[in-house]
């Protein structure tokens, strides 16, 4: 956060607002214009600019926010992840943001099952807690990486085990509340928690269940996943006067929550995942809930593992080309478990016999059973996107039916779609009967919202009509709330009102959700943004050239917001190194977003808010490919950079290492004279200079640059030597800048690897006098844009024609290559030419793969450890490496994640502890716990740059690793 005191350009009423908060709050406060444009939207349509965040040490710190809010009249809105659908973690007062300090797991009692837990946890830190006893949190949102406990609390959030464990509300036991008001109180379950209450509360709770005894008991629909409105129906005497149940679920507008304790359950110790295919999304909804009979769940036999404890729905048009998947159009995935594994396999074999299927999968592969569950859980994201690219939105994203009428539903629901000429892709959950969907709303234009509205109407109706929670899982926010008197009628909503008006009689507490709500066409998060294209140097091309489409690709959802990434997963190594908002691929495109408002960020591509968030950026690319929703921070920043410093002196990193080809090519001739100047004093004055980290060493230049080695041992330039057959398949080796000036050992390797499996290897304009041939990286990743695309229009001059024939572009370092792939058609849009030689660029180990199948490499036959670089794994993949080291004998997996060096990342001024802390993660560890025998395997320059500079081992790319195993050249 910024400094807490900040308070520039703010109104007098939101200046002493802001100092009486610092004064009374130990946590940050902040009313910089970077921190509020942060807390703007959530995962939702929705966008409302906050006056203030706040970010409570404890709960003392909670009551004094509390009490300046209360005594200026300012709005208090609860946050935790910030991944609600539904608009109700957005505001206009002061957000308190629960995520930086109150997220504290309190105690952890194995024997009775139970935690006490603050708001801000991290569902998947408590899961991992309990984990070590043999327990886990029941309810398990597809969100589990980033989502609170506070914030499940808040929207009753249910998950993909919810069949077998029920909602959030049936694990709560007690909840330590604040009222907007000020009183403490600790809900829990019974009349003794009621008899407790301050005797205004008690009272007034008293006297409304007991007037209304009738209308609770028959004014709420009877089905499992029942999420929306106010549990008022849990104090009822014969529900055991649940008052914690009750307050779960009211979206942070009854009580701001300060500690919970909740109930764990112990998971079956082996699971299964059976896979049964339908013919069909309708036939797949009408089997699903006749599988939930298979022992019931919810009776406890689920413990043990007994019935179901997933029955999750998929259709093709959301799967997609995911591997493994039985025949059909339509997925149930169902999850059952055991005490062992054979008991797990035995009650899915059951299972998958006495269903009615066209083909079924049983999957008992962990790492299978969670790419698959990675399907499901990206969902949110991946629908965000129609199979045209085509934009779809939440809105309608979790209603619920009761299980038994969720295929009729569909169908109906099917047919609204059509009647509106709207499209979406049900999925979700079910055997609760909650469906998923995001629908491709223009919610851009007036006529667009009208219809949006006029959907959601009917919509509703057809919900209630079928028996059915408008929410079923998210809460109602601003989305669903105004049309709750179509589910419960008026008198309920009524008591509603009521209920909120006796917990927060001053309306303080997120106003505008639940009760007396906004309407659902109102502050819509894409109203402020431009409504033509703003003029911008890459082409976007799945966002039809306009970067304001392309911002709008980040939905919220955070996956990014993690604190360890996934199996084999870069995205986003800033952000698990600081734990800042601002420093997630999220919190940059809501940045992003704000300066294309220019509401909050006023600064437009002149942003210091921007640029700052940005400057921690990695441009790792590893968005690009592991956000759900293709969100490519990278590029973003490039176009940033390009117009923040249009016409304006840059930094000095950007002039030594933006333009690092030009001057690694002319210190070439001077090379031992500079190796050995950089050991010497003068190397400080020269960082100093250049814009580099003291703590940076200065890699060496090589004395014979690889393309002189080349010309040397090709006079002809073609790279044919006179021994190589003819008519052997031909493949052009590209000089990078780092293999040629850096490391030409390893060009040298590449070419014994390729001749000896065959190939004919040739450089282009080998021993011409011209510029050398680039392929424009170091100037696209430090915003150098128009350079980049003269440097880039003249690699497609010379490359184009030497490829027209369908040789293939070998490319040794995975930056170059992802550079020349993604970045060289991006900014040559109009240059048909450009994406041809993109569509050439094959890796190392793609080119002997494709051009050399029947090869065999020779046998190293050692483990090896390493870094996968993260543009090869978000651009190209590395699957033709894995199976190259396997042939080779070369066994480990390398490390995910970011080695930190990140090109020109890692040696600017400023940025040499993040860059260690991100090598730190998962690299450094895996490097130093390897065996002395173990080989390191670095594709990337920055890469082994990085480890050689942080550790006693050498990193050595694929091909001197293999070269070394082959007999020597003659």
């Amino acid at each position: 956060m910024a400094d807490r005191t900040e308070t520039r350009g703010t109104q007098d009423g939101t200046r002493e607002l802001a100092r009486e908060l610092a004064d009374a709050v130990r946590g940050e406060v902040s009313l910089a214009a970077g921190d509020r444009a942060l807390m703007t939207m959530d995962a939702s349509n929705y966008r409302r600019v906050p006056r203030a965040v706040v970010a409570p040490r404890d709960a003392e710190d909670v009551a004094a926010a509390l009490r300046v809010c209360r005594e200026h009249g300012v709005p208090v809105v609860p946050r935790g992840g910030g991944t609600s659908i539904a608009g109700q973690a957005t505001g206009v007062g002061v957000v308190l943001d629960f995520t930086r300090h109150l997220r504290r797991i309190v105690a952890l009692d194995p024997e009775a099952g139970t935690a006490v837990v603050q708001p801000g946890v991290v569902l998947d830190d408590l899961r991992a807690a309990a984990g070590a006893h043999g327990l886990t949190f029941g309810p398990d949102p597809s969100t589990h990486s980033r989502c609170t406990l506070g914030g499940m609390i808040g929207n009753n959030s249910c998950g993909s085990h919810s069949v077998a464990w029920g909602t959030t509300a049936d694990s709560v036991r007690e909840l330590e509340v604040l009222t907007y008001g000020g009183e403490r109180l600790r809900a829990g379950r019974g009349t003794a928690a009621l008899d407790a209450l301050p005797r205004r509360l008690r009272d007034g709770v008293r006297t409304l269940v007991n007037g209304d005894l009738a209308l609770l008991r028959t004014g709420y629909p009877d089905l499992p996943r029942r999420i929306s409105g106010y549990a008022l129906d849990a104090l009822l005497p014969e529900r055991g006067t649940d008052l914690a149940r009750a307050l779960t679920g009211s979206e942070g507008t009854l009580g701001v929550l300060t500690e919970a304790t909740v109930a764990l359950v112990r998971p079956p110790a082996a699971k299964v995942l059976a896979v049964l295919g339908h013919a069909d999304e309708s036939a797949a909804a009408e089997a699903a809930h006749t599988l939930l009979p298979w022992g019931s769940p919810r009776s406890g036999e689920a413990e043990s593992g007994g019935g179901p404890l997933t029955v999750e729905g998929m259709a093709a048009d959301l799967v997609g080309s995911a591997a493994g998947l039985p025949k059909g159009g339509a997925w149930l995935f169902v999850e059952m478990g055991g005490d062992t594994q054979a008991e797990a396999l035995a009650r899915a074999e059951k299972l998958c016999r006495g269903a009615s299927t066209t083909d079924h999968t049983i999957v008992t592969d962990p790492a299978r059973q969670r790419a698959l569950w990675r399907v499901r859980e990206d969902a949110s994201g991946t629908a965000t996107r129609m199979p045209d690219g085509s934009e779809a939105w939440p809105g309608w994203e979790d209603c619920a039916v009761p299980p038994a009428r969720l295929g009729p539903y569909l169908r109906d629901f099917r047919a609204l779609l059509a009647q509106y000429g709207l499209r979406g892709t049900p999925y979700g959950h079910f055997g609760d009967g909650c469906i998923h969907v995001r629908i491709d709303f223009d919610l851009l234009t007036a006529p667009g919202i009208r219809r949006f509205r006029e959907f959601s109407c009917d919509l509703g109706d057809l919900v209630v009509a079928h028996g059915g929670s408008l929410s079923g899982e998210h809460g109602d926010g601003q989305a669903r709330a105004e049309l709750l008197p179509k589910m419960y009628g008026t008198e309920l909503v009524g008591l509603f009102t009521r209920f909120k008006d006796l917990w927060d009689p001053a309306g303080g507490l997120n106003p505008g959700m639940l009760v007396r709500p906004d309407r659902m066409d109102e502050n819509l998060r894409f109203a402020p943004l431009p409504k033509r294209p703003v003029d911008v140097a890459f082409g976007y091309p799945h966002d039809d050239g306009d970067f304001s489409a392309a911002v709008r690709r980040c939905v919220g959802v955070a996956k990014c917001r993690t604190a360890a990434p996934g199996p084999a997963a870069v995205m986003c190594p800033s952000y698990r190194a600081t734990g800042e908002e601002r420093h997630s691929t999220r919190g940059r495109a809501r940045l992003l977003h704000e300066m294309l408002a220019g509401e909050v960020i006023t600064g437009g591509w002149r942003s210091e808010e921007v640029r700052d968030a940005l400057d921690l950026c990695l441009s790792c690319k590893g968005c690009r490919s592991d956000c759900p929703v293709g969100v490519d921070m990278a590029t973003y920043k490039a176009e940033f950079l390009h117009h923040h410093y249009a016409g304006r002196l840059r930094p000095a990193a950007h002039y030594s290492m933006g333009r690092l080809p030009r001057w690694l090519r002319a210190a070439a001739p001077a090379a031992p004279l500079l190796n050995a100047l950089a050991r010497t004093p003068l190397a400080a004055a020269g960082k100093r200079l250049g814009g580099i980290a003291p703590q940076r060493e200065i890699p060496r230049l090589a004395t014979e640059p690889f393309v002189r080695w080349w010309a040397q041992r090709a006079p002809s330039g073609t790279g044919t030597k006179a021994s190589t057959p003819a008519r052997t398949p031909a493949v052009l080796l590209w000089p990078d800048t780092f293999t040629n000036y850096l490391a030409p050992e390893v060009g040298r390797s590449a070419v014994h690897v390729l001749e000896a499996a065959g190939l004919t290897v040739r450089l282009p304009a080998a021993g011409r006098r011209r510029a050398p041939l680039c392929c424009g990286l170091t100037w696209v990743s430090t915003g150098q844009l128009d350079q980049a695309r003269a440097v880039m229009r003249r690699t497609v001059d010379a490359l184009h024609p030497l490829l027209a024939d369908g040789t293939p572009l070998t490319v040794l370092e995975p930056s170059c290559a992802a550079a020349l792939r993604t970045d060289l058609p991006e900014l040559l849009p109009d240059d048909p030419r450009a994406a041809q030689v993109a569509a050439s660029v094959r890796t190392f180990a793609q080119t002997l793969e494709e051009q050399a199948p029947i090869w065999e490499p020779p046998r190293v036959d050692r483990p090896a450890v390493g870094q996968t670089h993260c543009h090869q794994h978000a651009v190209l993949g590395e699957a033709a490496e894995q199976r190259l080291r396997a042939r080779a004998g070369l066994d480990g997996g390398l490390s995910g994640g970011c080695c930190g060096l990140a090109g020109n990342f890692g040696f600017e001024r400023g940025h040499y502890d993040l860059s260690v802390a991100c090598a730190e993660e998962q690299l450094l560890p895996s490097v130093r716990e390897a065996e002395p025998g173990a080989e390191v395997l670095a594709d990337g320059f920055s890469c082994r740059t990085q480890i050689a500079q942080l550790t006693p081992r050498r990193a050595r790319h694929l091909a001197e690793v293999l070269a070394e195993a082959l007999p020597p050249q003659r």
